[in-house]
């Protein structure tokens, strides 16, 4: 292996801090773990080792037949032995490269079938995580984990492993070869292996230093691109005339990223003598060795003899480079799986239920029975929750912002467990039906409207992939959104752009609203639907939710007093307490928590509309609504 190769290995061969401080226990489960994934292919694998064992020992005879030219057919003036010997020894070359192309492409192979197999595990365990995963756990992980983590597998099977096994064959092979040809010169040549693979670590350790302090570099460049070139970072940029000043900061660290990458390339250049010079000290020593036994001691030893051992020295700086760096490999290897495992090993929070019960109507009612829960065990979110939605009928629950009204229709899907009490849907504990049933019952408008980077069409197909042109238009008239799909150049299949980006926020929400109808759920809850929107925009969702509601069973979260009119009953919570309820107009006269939201909220946003000029008659409307 050329020097340059050697110090290029090197280089890998350094743990980071934090590598060195996170080193994973290598235990024999964990060892059995990772060989379960090579299991479903033991018969590949085997192929590929006997085909490493194959060409690694293939690869040193036309070292070992050199020999045999040189004595026997050169000196020894031999023509057919010498064109024999050349012919096998270019075959056997052939054979070599072949048997390493078949091995590279069955190897390759069971790589990616294992990352196939993992990633494909990785998924569908993630889609079993509750929401709380989501939420507390940082979404670049999540896909690091998906993406580089497993792809650092599939070069672990490709490399790493392959690696160690080809090197080590050949190196054992290569030192019983030189040992039976000449044991004092096989032990010369292992003297002088030191004074290779020293220098080569030491020119590895200075570029590693340089890679890291690039990649440092490289990081600060991306973040400055993501930031900077963003839809929202650009909008900042353009606003606050900024374009100078961020081109000169990408400039300065662009500048520091290129003297950085020069000086990495140029790195180990003195070294790169050195090794040069001892990667020519070996072949010199055993030329000088070989020769005074041949000419003081009248060794028997031939001039093909010596070619031999030093082709094979050759050989072997390469290997033993690389396995005294396979510590690095595998520790990196070992951490890459566990961190892997670990994704694997987190319990899933809201599972099926071994034995799903039948709901016992479809009606969509819904009962909290002393309901508590909290996120974590420092504050507690709900608090002996009690309340029944029948069938038909709409509550509308309100609060100040953080006295877990969103939590309590979170745990209607299940998207978290409750921590005691119990959740009804239609009469059985939500705990105890199939949760696909479930979720497919429910229908959520929330306040953050997700679209997907599609057409409107896809985004409505998306809760019904077998509903027809006449259902999605009706589904848009009911969520008073057709008006605008028409004035679409494409209509339906207009596209929305990236999370809905060239939509407003009403046209979101009704598109979400169509899209929730195409669903045809028993439940349909509305989250702060109209929350910061317009009048306009509010008016339109409110015109598309009354007559939703008034023909299905609904629970509604609302800040606006026209939201909560629209429902049977109010349902007042606070600190994660139910404190009242009943109707509008006895909830404002009791005075209580009702009362203020009312003044403080309710009321303020009522006035504040730009069409609804106040009375007091249109007031005292409002107050006695039944």
């Amino acid at each position: 292996m050329p020097p340059g190769g050697g110090m290029r290995g090197g280089a890998r061969g350094f743990l980071t801090d934090e590598e060195k401080a996170n080193k994973p226990k290598v235990t024999w489960p964990l060892i059995k773990r990772i060989l379960s994934y090579l299991k479903p292919y033991w018969k590949q694998m085997a192929i590929v080792l006997l085909c490493i064992g194959v060409s690694s020992v293939l690869g040193l005879l036309p070292s070992v037949l050199t020999g045999r030219i040189i004595d026997e057919g050169l000196i020894g003036r031999n023509l057919k032995m010498l064109i024999t010997l050349i012919l096998v020894s270019l075959g056997v070359t052939f054979g070599s490269h072949l048997i390493g192309v078949g091995e590279s492409y069955l190897n390759n192979w069971i790589a990616q079938h294992i990352s196939f197999d993992m990633r494909n595990k990785m998924y569908r365990h993630l889609q079993k995580m509750s929401q709380r995963f989501f939420t507390s756990n940082n979404q670049g992980d999540i896909i690091t984990r998906m993406t580089s983590d497993i792809s650092g597998v599939e070069r672990v099977v490709t490399s790493t492993f392959t690696s160690i096994l080809s090197n080590t064959i050949t190196l054992i092979c290569a030192i019983v070869i030189m040992f039976r040809q000449n044991p004092i010169l096989a032990v010369v040549g292992m003297l002088v292996i030191p004074l290779f693979v020293i220098p080569t670590r030491m020119a590895g350790k200075t570029r590693w230093k340089l890679t890291q302090e690039s990649q440092e570099c490289s990081d600060e460049i991306n973040g400055i691109l993501n930031e900077t070139l963003s839809v929202s970072g650009q909008l900042l940029v353009k606003l606050f005339h900024k374009e100078e000043y961020e081109y000169e900061k990408y400039k300065g660290v662009n500048k520091k990223m290129i003297r950085l990458n020069i000086r990495e390339s140029m790195a180990g250049r003195w070294f790169m003598v050195i090794i040069q010079t001892f990667s020519g000290i070996g072949p010199m020593l055993l030329y000088l060795v070989g020769g005074i036994m041949m000419m003081k001691y009248d060794s028997d030893l031939t001039v093909g003899d010596i070619t031999v051992l030093v082709a094979l020295l050759g050989r072997m700086y390469g290997p033993v480079n690389s396995l005294l760096n396979i510590q690095v490999e595998w520790i990196r290897s070992m951490a890459l799986f566990t961190r892997i495992f670990d994704y694997y090993d987190m319990p899933i929070e809201v599972d099926e239920p071994e034995n799903p019960l039948p709901p016992n109507n479809l009606g969509g009612t819904v009962e909290f029975r002393s309901v508590d829960f909290s996120y974590d065990s420092e504050r507690q979110i709900l608090k002996n929750v009690s309340f029944k939605l029948e069938s038909g009928h709409s509550i509308a629950i309100v609060g100040p912002s953080g006295s877990g009204k969103s939590t309590m229709i979170n745990l209607i899907p299940r998207l978290y467990d409750v921590q005691s009490g119990q959740v009804l849907f239609d009469g059985v504990d939500v705990r105890d039906l199939d949760l696909g049933f479930l979720r497919e019952s429910i229908g959520i408008v929330s306040q953050e409207t997700y679209l997907f980077n599609g057409t409107i069409r896809e985004n409505l197909l998306y809760a019904n992939p077998e509903a027809t042109e006449e259902q999605l238009i009706e589904a848009c008239k009911k969520a008073n959104i057709y008006d605008f799909v028409q004035k679409q150049e494409k209509g339906l299949d207009a596209m929305v752009g990236n999370r809905g980006l060239k939509l407003s926020g009403g046209e979101k929400q009704r598109i979400s609203i169509a899209r929730v109808l195409l669903k045809d759920p028993a439940l349909l809850i509305f989250d702060e639907a109209t929350s910061a929107l317009d009048s306009i925009s509010e008016q339109k969702i409110q015109d598309a939710i009354d007559p939703i509601i008034a023909e299905r069973t609904s629970i509604l979260i609302a800040h606006r007093l026209s939201t909560i009119l629209a429902a049977d009953e109010i349902i007042v919570v606070k600190d994660g307490e139910i404190v009242e309820r009943g109707k509008h107009a006895e909830l404002v006269k009791r005075g209580g928590t009702y009362t203020e939201l009312y003044e403080t909220q309710f009321k303020k946003a009522l006035l504040e509309k730009e069409e609804f000029v106040p009375t007091e008659t249109e007031d005292t409307d409002y107050l006695n609504q039944e």
